[in-house]
C-alpha cells in the first residue's frame, strides 16, 4: 500500500511540473497567440449579449460561455437575471481543440469581462476536468474598474481594452456562441 502511494504522489508531482500557471496577463496571452505554431486556445468566455454591448477581439479563437444569462429567471437579491454554468462547457472546449488538432494538454487561455467571475473559475473548471494548463487572462477584456474619484467604477485599467491590444465594438459571426450553429 505505501508502495502504491509513493508511486501516486510521483505520478502526481509529474504530472503538474508540467503544468503552466493558470493566471496570464493580456499582453503575454496576445504575443502566445501570435505564435502560429504555438498550441494555444484563446477562449472568450463571456456570454455572447455581453460581448455584443461591451465589444470583441478577433485575436480571440472562439467564443464559448462558462456562464450563461437565463432570461426567465430574475434574481431579485442582486438585480440581474440568474446564471448558470453551462453544461456543455468542457466538452465544447474539446471539440474546438479536435477542431484544431490540438490535444487536451494544449494551452487553453480563458477571458472573460474582468478575469476573477468567469475567467479564472473557468481556467480552474478545465483543469478539474482533464486540461492540464488552462489559463486565465488576469484583469480579462475590460479590465478593473477604478475605485476613486470620478471615473469611480468605469473599467479604464488594465486588461485587454486598455492595453493597447486589438479590439471592436463589433462581434464576429464566425466566433460566437450561436445557438443557431450549435
Amino acid at each position: 500500500m505505501k508502495r502504491l502511494l509513493i508511486a501516486a504522489a510521483i505520478g502526481f508531482a509529474s504530472l503538474t511540473a508540467h503544468a503552466v500557471d493558470m493566471p496570464i496577463s493580456a499582453e503575454e496571452a496576445y504575443a502566445k497567440i501570435q505564435l502560429a505554431d504555438k498550441d494555444v486556445l484563446l477562449v472568450d468566455v463571456r456570454d455572447p449579449v455581453e460581448i455584443m454591448f461591451v465589444g470583441f477581439t478577433d485575436a480571440v479563437h472562439v467564443n464559448v460561455p462558462y456562464l450563461m444569462v437565463d432570461r426567465t429567471q430574475w434574481n431579485a437579491e442582486r438585480g440581474v437575471f440568474r446564471l448558470y454554468q453551462n453544461p456543455d462547457f468542457a466538452a465544447q472546449i474539446k471539440a474546438e481543440l479536435d477542431k484544431r488538432g490540438m490535444s487536451a494538454d494544449a494551452e487553453v487561455i480563458t477571458m472573460c469581462r474582468s478575469g476573477s467571475e468567469r475567467g479564472e473559475p473557468s481556467a480552474a473548471f478545465l483543469r478539474a476536468n482533464g486540461f492540464p494548463n488552462a489559463r486565465f487572462v488576469v484583469n480579462g477584456f475590460q479590465g478593473s474598474a477604478i475605485k476613486d474619484g470620478p471615473q469611480a467604477g468605469f473599467r479604464t485599467q488594465n486588461g485587454w481594452q486598455n492595453s493597447g491590444l486589438p479590439w471592436s465594438p463589433k462581434m464576429n459571426p464566425e466566433k460566437m456562441y450561436r445557438l443557431d450553429k450549435r
